[in-house]
């Protein structure tokens, strides 16, 4: 899994103005990178319980949701798509990571996340 998220992950950066064309070849490539991505995260967190957590959390909080899923969420305009992207994110989380946690707080490796739900 390491090794997937360390040399697999590739999602490029396009300037906005770019990605406001959904039809462009940028933004759709774009778009499957960041969806392989998804897919990997969800893949990721499916083996909590099974490895250690914090293996599994640091794989997939710390190095695809921080360093590469939330990335690109900040560059997508805020609308419909940006829904969608966040939704399925939150979907891959397992539910046991947030019971008995206080009202209004989360994981400290969400917390750039939660930023860019707020907003």
């Amino acid at each position: 899994m390491k090794k997937s998220v360390e040399e697999d992950v590739f999602i490029p950066l396009y300037p906005k103005s770019t990605m406001e064309d959904k039809s462009s070849l940028c933004s759709k490539f774009q778009d499957r990178r960041f969806w392989s991505a998804v897919k990997l995260l969800s893949n990721v967190l499916l083996w909590d319980g099974i490895v250690q957590e914090d293996t599994v959390q640091d794989l997939g909080l710390s190095k695809l949701l921080n360093r590469y899923l939330l990335l690109n969420l900040t560059n997508t305009p805020q609308g419909p798509d940006n829904i969608e992207k966040c939704s399925k994110v939150v979907a891959c989380f397992p539910e046991r990571w947030f019971q008995g946690l206080n009202s209004g707080s989360t994981l400290p490796e969400l917390r750039n996340f939660c930023q860019h739900l707020l907003q």
